[in-house]
């Protein structure tokens, strides 16, 4: 089984408002599309009815990886890895989500994450011997085999309520 865990727990200072309320039906959406077997979004900052399974995390201030962690201990003992994506990148491509999988799939690595033009981006799987690795920064700096989606578009990254 592969579950998503969706990050959504920041505070939303820059963008004005919480941008969840904004952007997450679009990323929710995209998810439901893909080959996810179980969804489960981390909120900490504000509350938002998602219309999926949620998990609060307390200590979403320390950081992405303390979110993360939040999402990764609510998933259920049959799953195998969890997809990681951002609650702020509304134009997720399901076709992204299910190419990192396939390459988990196929190869020995524990962390497969979509690149776009050479860059590491989302959509991130995690296989779940390495769960308990993730530092309270998150996951950026630790090594990912890296997926080329250069045909498909980036998932995004909005900051700014005018860049929605």
């Amino acid at each position: 089984m592969i579950a998503a865990v969706v990050l959504a727990a920041g505070a939303s200072t820059r963008f004005g408002s919480p941008k969840q309320r904004v952007l997450l039906p679009r990323v929710l959406e995209r998810l439901r599309r893909s080959s996810v077997d179980d969804i489960v979004v981390v909120l900490g900052a504000h509350d938002v009815d998602t219309g999926a399974r949620t998990v609060r995390c307390d200590e979403w201030e320390r950081g992405p990886g303390a979110s993360l962690r939040c999402g990764l201990a609510a998933l259920g003992e049959d799953v195998e890895a969890a997809v990681v994506v951002l609650a702020d990148g509304p134009d997720l491509d399901p076709r992204a989500v299910d190419r990192v999988i396939d390459a988990w799939r196929t190869g020995d690595d524990s962390r497969v994450a979509a690149a776009y033009g050479g860059v590491r981006l989302h959509p991130l799987v995690l296989a779940r011997h390495v769960w308990g690795q993730t530092p309270d920064v998150g996951l950026r700096d630790l090594p990912a085999k890296l997926v080329p989606c250069d045909d498909l578009s980036p998932p995004g990254d909005v900051d700014f309520a005018d860049e929605t």
